[in-house]
């Protein structure tokens, strides 16, 4: 019986057409995808036709992908005080649900906001709230959202498993959220995954606080910069920080073995398929 490959992929430029993504996907040789459904700088988005998701759905299954997702706009904030612009956050993230929906995304990504200087207890609660509302408008999509760990910079919430679970055991509907976690970022927040030992430490944390299913998907960066130095910097597998250690334990750990995978590292010259193949060497 053939050996069941582990999801693993990267995210991919739709540059010319939400299609060429899985174009370029089946180029470095990947069955798991994130893009962006929309220009990730800014509000407003071209209308998803009939043919662009036709177009996409075809390529998607001529490149042997398994599982796609979309990363949302970094312009989204659902954490924060200003009411208009959590607002327009709310309204932009449903729109990219909607979207998400339409092409037929398993998941649709995003950063816990920041609440700035009102400080994180309020920003939890409006994160909450804006999560809740959220829902109510998208009932009966298969489209998932999940929270991405962040690295902690200024005063962005997610860089700590007791933030996300404030937010999971706060919404009306925990079911609807799940998690995706970024090596680079938990690693900058402070989470020593270096090691055997603090990689099962790390996630021992996280399955009495979170439970390992809400864990959907891992975005896999090595970092720029230190341990506990909340600075959001990736950098290509085994040439940061982190090293090599914790991707091995990542690729070999039996419960993340049906999880998506994809890389988020610089796109440098052959690097994807670089970082690829090194993650499949590690798997035993």
């Amino acid at each position: 019986m053939p050996k069941k490959l582990p999801l693993l992929g990267a995210h991919m430029s739709v540059a010319g057409g939400l299609y060429k993504a899985c174009e370029r996907g089946q180029e470095v040789g990947i069955n798991a995808l994130q893009i962006f459904t929309k220009n990730d700088r800014q509000w407003k988005a071209k209308p998803l036709t009939d043919e662009m998701t036709d177009a996409f759905k075809s390529s998607e299954k001529e490149a042997g992908i398994k599982v796609s997702f979309a990363h949302d706009t970094y312009l989204h904030n659902l954490a924060t005080v200003d009411e208009t612009l959590r607002k327009k956050s709310m309204d932009g993230f449903t729109h990219e649900m909607e979207r998400c929906e339409k092409l037929g995304l398993s998941y649709l990504i995003t950063h816990p906001g920041a609440p700035k200087d009102a400080g994180e207890e309020k920003g939890l609660e409006n994160m909450i709230r804006s999560l809740d509302e959220i829902d109510e408008r998208t009932k009966g999509f298969n489209t998932q959202a999940l929270l991405e760990t962040t690295a902690g910079q200024g005063t962005v919430l997610g860089w700590n498993f007791d933030h996300l679970k404030i937010i999971r055991e706060g919404v009306k509907n925990p079911d609807r959220i799940g998690f995706c976690v970024d090596t680079c970022h938990i690693f900058a927040a402070g989470y020593d995954i270096r090691t055997k030992k603090g990689w099962e430490e790390t996630f021992a944390e996280w399955e009495e606080k979170l439970g390992i299913e809400t864990i959907k998907a891992f975005h896999v960066n090595d970092s720029k910069q230190g341990l506990g130095s909340r600075v959001d910097r990736h950098e290509h597998i085994g040439q940061g920080h982190i090293g090599i250690e914790a991707f091995r334990c990542l690729m070999n750990d039996k419960r993340f073995k049906d999880v998506p995978k994809v890389l988020e590292t610089p796109k440098v010259g052959n690097m994807d398929v670089e970082n690829l193949k090194k993650l499949r060497s590690l798997v035993k």
